[in-house]
Parts: C-alpha cells; sequence; structure tokens
C-alpha cells in the first residue's frame, strides 16, 4: 500500500485527515491504529482489507498528507518517450507509470511513493532522476493495459504472458516446433492486447504491401497497427495449428477453436480462415467467459419492459422469439433469459450453430451438419429426451420452425433467434417460412426485437447542443424538444472515442388477442405494428431515445442502428 514505512506518529497524521475528511469515522481510525500497532502493519492497508476506506480515497489522503500531486490518468497524456524508458515488466511489478520527462527527471506515477526499492531499480534502468506523484491504484493498472500495447513494437519482439489449454498445445508441440515460436510470440501479444482492448474480434488481414491488425471494440473495428508481410505465413500456420485446421489447405475456408488465459481470465477464441486475393485473412471471435453478461437487468431493458419480459419467462409453455441483424446481443439475451430459468428441477437443453459460451447445469448440442447433427434433427430427439425448456440457436427453414413451434404448443417453453428487423417482422418471417398463422398464433408467447449501441464514456461526458437533424430525429420520436443532452469529449479511458461498453434497446411484442386476429386475417405489418403500440409495445426507436434522455447514448447512436 502507499504508506510503507511510515511512523506510527505519520500514521496519526493520515488517520487525521481520514477522520477530517469524512472518509473514516474516530472509531474506525481507533480500531485500525490498534491492528497496527500489534502487528507491525500498515493503517492504510488495515482500513482498506477491513472495507472501511477505498483505495482512492487512500490515495487521496496520502496527496494530501504529503503535498504530493494526485494524478488522474483518465486525463493525462502519457508520452511515449517517457515509456520507451522503462520496460513493461518492471512498471507491471511495481505497479507505476512513466509519465513525462521534465528537466531531465522521469515523473513516475505511483501507487506507492514510499517504496524505494521501485524509486532506485526505475532510476538505475532509465538513468534519470525520478519524480514521483500519487496515482489511484485501479487506473496505474489500466493506464498499463492502455499504454503499453503492441503498437509500434516489431512483430518478433518479447512474448506476452498468455497461457493456452493443455488441448491447444498438444494439438501444435511436434508441428513447426522452431521456425513458430516467433509467430507464437506474435500470436500471443495481439491476442493479449485485444483482451485487454475489450475487443471482440481480431482481423487479420493481408494487403498488397502490409498484414493489417484491426480489433472490433464496443462493435467498431479500429486499424490497431500494421506488420510487414514477411510475417504473415508464419502467423497463420500458427493460427491454424493452435485452432486444428489443416495447414495445407490454403483454398477453402476453415474454422477451428482453442482457448487461452489472458491476465487471469479464462477465453475461448473462435478463428475462421478464408483465401484473399493477397493470401488468407483470418477473424478471431475472443469469448471471455467472465465477461458474459447472464443478468437481464443490465442489458438495458427498461423497467417496464423488462417487467413484461420476466412475465413471458415465466410461462410454462410457448414460444419467444428474438430478432435483430447479426452481432445484434440476440445471444446475449437469450442465454441471460434461460440462465434465469436455470435450476434443478427444470431440464433445458439448447442446440446451437456454434455453442458460443458453456453453461453450468444445460445441456447444450453442437450443430454438425457432417454428423447430421442439424436443428430440426436434435429437435425432434429433444423431444423424447424430457426438455422444460429447449434454445434453438436460430430457425432458418421451414422444417425447424414447425419442430419448435410444435414443441411450444405441446407443453415447452421453446427459445429462438430470428433474423428480422423488428418485432412485428419477427412473425411475418415465420409465416414467410411456411408456417400457419393459426400454429403460431396458439403458440407465440412474445417477440423482442433488439439492437446494441454503444455507451457514453462515464469520464469524459459533457453537456453538448445536437445537431438540427439529431433535435428533429429526437423530436419527432418523443413529440418534445430534446432536454440537456451528453456525448463524450474523449479521453485516456474510452481512446478518445467518447464511448465505453455497450446498452441494448428493445422492442417486446406481446400478442394480445387484437394482434393474433389480425394476424390471422393477413392484415398489413404496418397495420399489426399499430394495434401493438397501442397495446403497450414500446418501439425500438422511442426505447433508444429514452436511453438518450437519461444520458445512456447518443441520438446519432440510436439513429445509426435502428432501422426497418
Amino acid at each position: 500500500m502507499t504508506d510503507v514505512n511510515m511512523g506510527y506518529a505519520a500514521r496519526e497524521r493520515l488517520g487525521e485527515i481520514l477522520v477530517r475528511t469524512g472518509m473514516i469515522t474516530p472509531y474506525q481510525l481507533q480500531q485500525a491504529l490498534e491492528i497496527a500497532r500489534m502487528d507491525n502493519s500498515l493503517i492504510g492497508r488495515v482500513l482498506v482489507e477491513k472495507g472501511w476506506l477505498a483505495t482512492h480515497d487512500l490515495a487521496t489522503a496520502l496527496s494530501i498528507q504529503m503535498g504530493m500531486p494526485l494524478i488522474d490518468l483518465k486525463k493525462h497524456k502519457v508520452r511515449t518517450e517517457a515509456m520507451k524508458l522503462v520496460p513493461e515488466q518492471l512498471v507491471r511489478k511495481y505497479n507505476v507509470l512513466p509519465l513525462d520527462i521534465i528537466g531531465g527527471s522521469l515523473t513516475l506515477v505511483m501507487e506507492n511513493v514510499m517504496d524505494v526499492q521501485a524509486i532506485d531499480d526505475i532510476a538505475a534502468v532509465s538513468k534519470l532522476r525520478i519524480e514521483p506523484v500519487i496515482g489511484f491504484a485501479d487506473d496505474i493498472r489500466s493506464a498499463i493495459d492502455r499504454n503499453y500495447t503492441i503498437r509500434g513494437q516489431t512483430m518478433n519482439e518479447t512474448a506476452a504472458s498468455l497461457a493456452y489449454g493443455k488441448e491447444t498445445l498438444e494439438a501444435g508441440e511436434d508441428t513447426l516446433e522452431d521456425t513458430e515460436a516467433p509467430a507464437l510470440r506474435n500470436l500471443d501479444m495481439i491476442i493479449q492486447q485485444a483482451v485487454r482492448s475489450r475487443a471482440s474480434d481480431i482481423h487479420i488481414e493481408p494487403k498488397e504491401d502490409r498484414l493489417q491488425i484491426r480489433f472490433r471494440i464496443d462493435g467498431i473495428l479500429q486499424d490497431v497497427m500494421s506488420f510487414p508481410m514477411d510475417n504473415h505465413a508464419a502467423l497463420i500456420s500458427r493460427l491454424k495449428v493452435m485452432g486444428g485446421m489443416n495447414i495445407a489447405e490454403k483454398r477453402r475456408p476453415q474454422d477451428g477453436r482453442f482457448s487461452a488465459t489472458v491476465d487471469d481470465k479464462d477465453i475461448d477464441v473462435r478463428v475462421a480462415c478464408a483465401n484473399t486475393v493477397h493470401g488468407e485473412m483470418s477473424v478471431m471471435r475472443l469469448l471471455i467467459k467472465s465477461a458474459l453478461m447472464l443478468d437481464l437487468t443490465a442489458l438495458g431493458f427498461l423497467s417496464d419492459t423488462l417487467e413484461r419480459y420476466e412475465r413471458m419467462l415465466k410461462l410454462p409453455f410457448g414460444i419467444i422469439l428474438l430478432g435483430g441483424p447479426t452481432g445484434s446481443g440476440k445471444t446475449t439475451t437469450l442465454y441471460a433469459s434461460i440462465s434465469r430459468l436455470n435450476r434443478v428441477q427444470l431440464n433445458i437443453m439448447t442446440i446451437e450453430d456454434p455453442v458460443e459460451y458453456e453453461l453450468e447445469g444445460i445441456n447444450q448440442v453442437q450443430v454438425n451438419i457432417k454428423a447430421g447433427v442439424d436443428f430440426s434433427s436434435s429437435l425432434r430427439a429433444f423431444m423424447r429426451l424430457d426438455p422444460d425448456v429447449i434454445l434453438v440457436g436460430e430457425i432458418r427453414d421451414v422444417e425447424t420452425a414447425r419442430i419448435a413451434i410444435q414443441a411450444a404448443i405441446t407443453g415447452h417453453l421453446v427459445f429462438s433467434s430470428v433474423h428480422a428487423n423488428d418485432a412485428v417482422s419477427i412473425m411475418s418471417r415465420l409465416i414467410d417460412l411456411g408456417v400457419e398463422p393459426f400454429f403460431l398464433c396458439s403458440a407465440l408467447a412474445g417477440t423482442v426485437s433488439q439492437r446494441i449501441v454503444r455507451r457514453i464514456c462515464p469520464h469524459c461526458r459533457e453537456p453538448y447542443k445536437p445537431t438540427v437533424e439529431e433535435r428533429l430525429a429526437y423530436q419527432k420520436e418523443m413529440d418534445e424538444p430534446p432536454p440537456e443532452l451528453l456525448k463524450g469529449a474523449g479521453c485516456n479511458v474510452c481512446s478518445g472515442t467518447g464511448y465505453l461498453g455497450r446498452v441494448g434497446i428493445f422492442e417486446l411484442l406481446l400478442p394480445t388477442e387484437e394482434v393474433k386476429r389480425l394476424l390471422l386475417d393477413g392484415a398489413s405489418a404496418d397495420r399489426i405494428r399499430e394495434q401493438a403500440i397501442n397495446d403497450g409495445m414500446v418501439p425500438l426507436m422511442n426505447d433508444g431515445m429514452i436511453k438518450v434522455k437519461r444520458g445512456m447514448t447518443t441520438i446519432s447512436e440510436v439513429i445509426r442502428y435502428v432501422f426497418y
């Protein structure tokens, strides 16, 4: 902690600051002093371990006590020249960050400004006098992840600390062992940086004169780096070995998967390769198990919409259909829904292509076309396995649709997804596939259309005046002028984008008797939609603008993702 080697009197002075600023109570200070005196511990450590004091508050108090500036790394720019003087291994060891070089001194942001060993080691490496300043411990760790990236590094520099699953190592240990070692290090660094950047996908794309690496972060592709084409063949070969693919096959598309661990996070990596005019490209989908949101309340449902959706989940039978384009979060919502139902009294079975996450207590089946395991055949088999809840990854054909509808009618709760733009179009899509309207009305519990929009960064959000187009779009949907709106100004945490993370926007349709009658009569989608809105459905655009009003996202994000 930051008060290492402080004497007892110094600890009392720190305690006085903490009490005076209201961070702790006098009783908590007295208890901490007694404990620190008995085991020669540190008052800051005691207060934090007892849960009486946050590390941020401790750093603030120490900056007051020692008269040192408290650096906010969310806003301060880290100078590349300073970073180059201290290797990543050393900054992670001591949790420090080189910030700037001023007057022949290296400004060093430290969690523990009294750590003489850290100051001496970094002074020896940088060959500069160290000027320590205080920073928040968590902010320093995050800033190290952001700034010590593989941008500007050569492809054959130091390997990252990434471990692969046992089965992956065994698959590759006798293949390309020596020649592929640099490629393995390169792959390590790319995956590690992608995880630290919150990327969902890694694109490795050969161009005419370079190898381009791009990350998809918060749904947007970002150009991360480019490397010489000399590295392309070895990198793709290594990736194929890790994914269990045929390294000799370069013409036909292939896919595979492997597991990895980055910063104590378990990751499943899905790999796809395809040949282009400049050579094979590859895309890796990163599935971080700890990042999967299985709580419906965290997905972005408005309270009224969530209440209605949870009522659907309590139905004993029926089919719940989710719609939206690829990448709109349908799988996440489906997983969160069946996780809400997951208990020992229920047999929950899924058929997916592919199984993205393994859920404890749920029987999951992977589609395997070569082995004859597809959605329709698996659904038939499920009916003999006494299921209570069934999840079908996607309804793509009339046979799968009819079996799913039949399962819903005969006493099972069925979940599935359909590619459709809105909640009404989901029903129209099934009818287009060949499902009779009568059976659909009998089985349907409800439909949900969804999108994912980027959240405004909480660290740099500020008021702004919307453009004329944005004002008109908001006023048209909400029938009122826009209130004071927020946007992200751009900071270190959000990499200057103004957005950090994503939130869902939803359109939930519960089929009332009026909606069912219109569906049976063959009414137009516009007429059914009008009736659904009259019955309480909140349209996608309206749901998005409510989140704009609450400062969660921006008008431009909603307009970009919501279309009919």
